[in-house]
């Protein structure tokens, strides 16, 4: 059976998963007239490639095992979010104490929503909902309908767990309160636990809200945009997916996901070539990581050439021609211009981005082409272009210092005639909103609002 892809609004592109009992998207390395590897089954365990999940019934002891007892934890550790606890549709961001493995990728920042779900990415987008979450049961929870509802979270460096606490779903009110828990641990192990599940799970409506119950990832990468040369299209793709069978969510019931080993994970070209994993790991000398390249790297594993660099030659290869071409004094460089060694995150801030529909990642494998191509090397720098630098130079100079004089002189004419003018809303990141989709505004984690809505749409 092929892999079926079907366009979202905004012209988003994701996998469309198979319809098995726990759900998870194939192996990269698959290709995509392949069908997905056959999951296991024993005692509710699925082998998901990234991730191997066990399901734990009402009756079983190791479902409360599972769960963690945040009223019994040091009270210093626990805080009840006030602005998820009494409003709709928000979201905030928070610092963990530890860096959590998901996908192989280390990650310190999350971003808490009262949906029901932990936004898992490092670029706030549009699709907050759609990629890479960890979603113990997304859905349209308001927790500002009561004061008893609260979102409570509790990180005490081994283990980060949120808490929708006694919440209720927009429009369902009648059918009673939901208190169930998502677990980050230490090692990588993801845990959903659930105390009270009113009603069926396959119930809730998604007409207003996405409802979802597992783990996705995604990466992106720019691409140049055919209208505006100079500008890039931002393209979101979801490489894998894991939902469970909403049936299973009940009261008193758990979910456990063990992390299985990525080629991330190697920190040697010998040991990522030896590697018997399912994905098909390669080294990039330049990048010194072992990637199946299809990660969160995806743009760096583009831009370096990885993929051709690694066709065909071994450990013994990349020593030799690293000896031949590199010097003490002349560090390898890939291209003789700067390029970016960090995430594809970092370009938005500089690159107009717009969203742009693609086809499944998995077709022709590394026939993404590069975004980014050399430099000319030895172009002469024309005086008209020095001038510009300096007057720009001169032109930030000159804003910083005067916000400087304002902040210091709030009572000066300048300081007034900058405020009485101001507009009434500076967003951080703005998008078009549709009423028939989920929004989102997020929030300052020291409980101030935050004036910027990010839109969430259902995939």
């Amino acid at each position: 059976m092929a892999l079926s892809v079907h366009t979202l609004p905004l012209r988003f592109l994701v996998p469309r998963p198979q319809p098995t009992r726990s759900q998870g998207a194939p192996s990269p390395r698959l290709p995509l007239s392949s069908a997905p590897a056959p999951c296991r089954h024993k005692n509710q365990e699925d082998n998901h490639s990234y991730y191997v999940s066990r399901l734990y019934g009402p009756s079983e002891p190791r479902s409360r095992q599972l769960w963690v007892d945040v009223a019994e934890a040091n009270r210093s550790q626990v805080k009840i979010h006030t602005i998820l606890s009494n409003t709709h549709r928000q979201a905030s961001r928070v610092v963990l104490s530890f860096d959590f493995p998901f996908y192989g990728h280390l990650l310190r920042q999350i971003t808490i929503a009262t949906g029901g779900f932990i936004f898992m990415g490092d670029v706030i987008h549009r699709m907050l909902t759609a990629t890479q979450y960890v979603a113990p049961l997304m859905a349209n929870f308001n927790p500002g309908y009561s004061d008893n509802s609260t979102v409570v979270y509790f990180d005490n460096g081994t283990v980060f767990v949120v808490q929708w606490d006694h919440v209720y779903l927009q429009g369902w009110e009648d059918r009673g309160s939901f208190t169930f828990q998502a677990a980050l641990h230490r090692d990588g192990r993801i845990v959903f636990g659930y105390k009270e599940i009113p009603m069926s799970v396959p119930e809730i409506s998604s007409s207003q809200h996405p409802v979802k119950t597992g783990l996705s990832d995604a990466f992106m990468i720019l691409n140049p945009s055919p209208d505006v040369p100079e500008s890039r299209r931002r393209s979101i793709f979801e490489y894998h997916r894991i939902e469970l069978d909403p049936s299973k969510i009940t009261s008193m019931s758990a979910v456990e996901f063990t992390p299985l080993p990525t080629c991330l994970q190697h920190r040697s070209c010998d040991a990522c070539l030896s590697s018997d994993l399912s994905f098909n790991c390669s080294w990039c000398h330049v990048l010194q990581r072992c990637s199946s390249g299809f990660d969160r790297y995806r743009q760096e594993w583009m831009d370096y050439g990885c993929a051709q660099e690694a066709e065909g030659r071994t450990c013994e290869d990349f020593q030799d021609e690293y000896h031949n071409s590199a010097s003490p004094d002349t560090p390898f460089s890939p291209y003789d211009g700067d390029l970016t060694t960090t995430s594809s995150s970092l370009f938005i801030d500089s690159l107009t981005t717009e969203d742009d529909t693609k086809s499944n990642p998995y077709a022709g494998g590394d026939g993404l082409q590069n975004n980014l191509s050399p430099k000319t090397k030895g172009t002469p720098v024309h005086l008209g272009t020095i001038v510009g630098i300096v007057l720009a130079v001169l032109l930030v100079a000159a804003i910083i210092l005067a916000g400087i004089y304002i902040n210091g002189h709030p009572t000066s004419n300048a300081a007034l005639f900058f405020m009485e003018r101001r507009p009434h809303h500076w967003p951080a990141m703005k998008f078009r909103s549709h009423p028939d989709h989920s929004t989102y505004a997020e929030v300052e984690p020291s409980g101030h609002e935050k004036e910027g809505f990010m839109e969430a749409e259902q995939c």
